[in-house]
């Protein structure tokens, strides 16, 4: 009995520390798994650069920089979704700016963007899919054939997912482009809270992502 039992009892052992390497390896391999592995190729040019929403000004001020290297003439920026207090104020009369009315009036004012090179999408769009479809009929509208997306490093490759999907049947190229500021540590993004929040938020989406579900 003692003999079946050791290599049993062995066996055992080396499975549990497989599954726990697994597990780690998995852990550690989670921050890469939502960014894009072109999230920063260089940006070639293109016909206009869209701004999702959120995280304010990471992501307008990429859009900034592209736009000032010249690789596309026109900023396009995500209205996102407007919360309930500031819905109600718009009703009471009370005017609250958007982040995108805040962005423009910064590159505007304060950074040598001319006026007619910044425009609002129209909203509101509340998730990714919302914003790839607009993205899709704003450039149709326009003619436009190339477009460079801007978004968090840790949104980028469900961001590349919705974008191809709706962009590419439509013969619009469309390059998927991570913020030169975000702060987000694919290697060791349970060292921070940030990076953690977006790991946990992200995977879950990008496997909705990954079998055709999801916003």
């Amino acid at each position: 009995m003692f003999r079946l039992f050791r290599p049993t009892r062995t066996l055992f052992l080396l499975l549990v520390a497989a599954t726990f390497a697994g597990m780690a390896a998995c852990v550690v391999n989670a921050g890469r798994m939502v960014v894009d592995p072109r999230a920063m190729d260089a940006a070639q040019p293109a016909d206009a650069i869209v701004v999702l929403s959120g995280t304010p000004a990471d992501r307008w001020l990429e859009a900034y920089e592209l736009w000032r290297e010249k690789r596309a003439p026109v900023i396009v920026l995500s209205p996102g979704n407007r919360d309930g207090g500031s819905m109600e104020l718009e009703r009471r009369g009370v005017h609250v700016p958007a982040d995108v009315e805040m962005a423009r009036d910064i590159m505007t004012g304060q950074m040598g963007v001319p006026p007619e090179a910044i425009r609002f999408m129209d909203g509101p769009l509340d998730n990714t899919a919302a914003e790839a479809e607009a993205t899709r009929a704003l450039a149709a509208a326009r003619g436009w054939r190339r477009v460079i997306v801007v978004t968090s490093l840790a949104h980028t490759r469900r961001t590349s997912l919705a974008m191809r999907r709706a962009l590419e049947p439509a013969g619009i190229t469309v390059q998927v482009r991570g913020s030169r500021f975000d702060t987000f540590r694919a290697s060791a993004w349970w060292q921070s809270r940030l990076s953690a929040r977006w790991v946990l938020t992200e995977l879950p989406k990008l496997a909705a992502y990954r079998l055709g579900l999801g916003e």
